[in-house]
C-alpha cells in the first residue's frame, strides 16, 4: 500500500507508516502537483459575548476503513446508521474545524491542523487564517487539545521551523509527558495495539514536534481561568491528556470538545463503541458519556474538531444514548 492510499484510509498510523523516524521533519509528504489540490479553505465567524470566534477549515479526513472506525461496534448496525443518516457506507468523513479566538489583546489558535502531514483534502489552515484576515505572526497563543498528528502537524514546517513564531504553546502536562515517554505497552487497551510498527513511528513523530516547541511550552492550570475567558477540562481516554476548553464571555459560553467525539451519526447514539484512535477505549468511552451528559444537562453549546462543518451544536439525551443537533445558521 502506498502513502497516498494510507492517507486516504484516514488512519493516524497511516500518516507515519512509510516514514523513517529520522526523516519526519524533512520531506514528509510528496508535493501535490500544482493545480490539483482544490481549496477547501474558509471560515465561519461567530460571537461569544465580547469575543470573536473564528472557525477555520483545515479540510477534512476521509477514512475508508469503515469496519474499523469504531472498534466495539456491530459493523452491520454501524453501516445501517450511516445509511439512515444519508452517509456513504464506503467511507467516513471527518471535518477539521480549527477554532481561533480574538480577545482584546490576544489571538488564540486552538490546535493547528494537519500541516506537514497534509494530503489533498487537508492542510488548508494557513489559507483559512489568511482569509479571516490574519497572519501566522499574529498568533499569540496556541492551545493544544492533544498531540495527535492532525492537531500538531501545523506547528512546524518541513524544515522543522515554527510556523507561529510569536506564539506561546499550552498543553496538558500529562499529555506532554505521555508522548515523551510512551511505549507500545501504553496502548494495551487501544485498537492501535495491533499496529506496533506504526505506533512506534507515530510516537517518534509526535515527540519530534513536541521537542521543537518545548522552549515555548507552558502547561494548563486546571484550577484558574486563563486570560479571563478560558478554562480547561481534562477528558482522558482518546489520549491521556486530552483537554477541552470552555470559552466564556458575559453570559455566553461554548465548549471546545476537540476530539472527544469523531462522528455525529455514529458516536452520539453509541459512545460505547469507541474510536479507532483512542489510546484507552474504556477511559475514552467514560469521558465521552460524562461530557455529553454535561452538555445536555447544561444546555451548553459544543464545538467539535471533527464534526460536520462548522462543528457547533447542542446535545440531547435520547433514551440511553445521545443525539447531536447542529446549530442553525441562516447566513454565511
Amino acid at each position: 500500500m502506498n502513502r497516498r492510499e494510507l492517507l486516504k484510509k484516514g488512519s493516524i498510523a497511516g500518516l507515519f507508516s512509510l516514514l523513517p523516524a529520522t526523516s519526519l521533519l524533512a520531506e514528509v509528504a510528496k508535493p501535490i502537483a500544482k493545480g490539483t489540490k482544490e481549496s477547501l479553505a474558509g471560515y465561519k465567524k461567530i460571537q461569544v459575548g465580547t469575543l470573536d470566534l473564528y472557525i477555520l477549515s483545515d479540510g477534512y479526513i476521509r477514512d475508508t476503513d469503515v469496519d474499523g472506525f469504531a472498534p466495539r461496534a456491530d459493523v452491520k448496525e454501524l453501516k445501517k446508521l450511516l445509511r439512515d443518516n444519508f452517509r456513504s457506507e464506503e467511507y467516513i468523513d471527518m471535518a477539521m474545524n480549527v477554532p481561533l479566538v480574538k480577545t482584546e489583546n490576544r489571538l488564540i489558535l486552538m490546535d493547528a491542523g494537519m500541516g506537514i502531514f497534509a494530503d489533498e483534502n487537508t492542510g488548508f489552515l494557513p489559507e483559512s487564517l489568511a482569509k479571516a484576515g490574519f497572519k501566522p505572526e499574529d498568533i499569540t497563543d496556541i492551545f493544544i487539545s492533544h498531540a495527535h498528528p492532525d492537531h500538531i502537524g501545523g506547528l512546524i514546517d518541513k524544515a522543522g521551523k515554527l510556523v507561529f513564531p510569536n506564539a506561546v504553546y499550552f498543553i496538558n502536562k500529562t499529555e506532554y509527558d505521555f508522548w515523551m515517554q510512551a511505549t507500545i505497552k501504553d496502548f494495551a487497551n487501544s485498537a492501535l495495539n495491533n499496529k506496533p510498527d506504526f505506533l512506534l513511528q507515530i510516537i517518534a513523530g509526535i515527540r519530534k514536534i513536541l521537542t521543537a516547541i518545548k522552549s515555548k511550552t507552558k502547561y494548563y492550570d486546571f484550577n484558574t481561568p486563563l486570560y479571563q475567558y478560558f478554562s480547561f477540562v481534562q477528558a482522558p481516554g482518546h489520549t491521556p491528556g486530552l483537554t477541552l476548553c470552555k470559552i466564556k464571555s458575559q453570559n455566553e459560553e461554548i465548549l471546545y470538545m476537540a476530539d472527544l467525539i469523531h462522528s455525529d451519526a455514529l458516536l452520539f447514539p453509541h459512545p460505547e463503541w469507541g474510536f479507532s484512535g483512542d489510546t484507552d477505549l474504556d477511559l475514552a468511552v467514560e469521558s465521552r458519556k460524562k461530557t455529553l451528559s454535561y452538555l445536555t444537562d447544561n444546555k451548553l453549546q459544543g464545538l467539535g474538531y471533527h464534526l460536520t462543518w462548522p462543528g457547533t451544536g447542542y446535545t440531547q439525551k435520547l433514551q440511553n444514548a445521545f443525539q447531536w443537533f447542529p446549530k442553525a445558521y441562516f447566513a454565511p
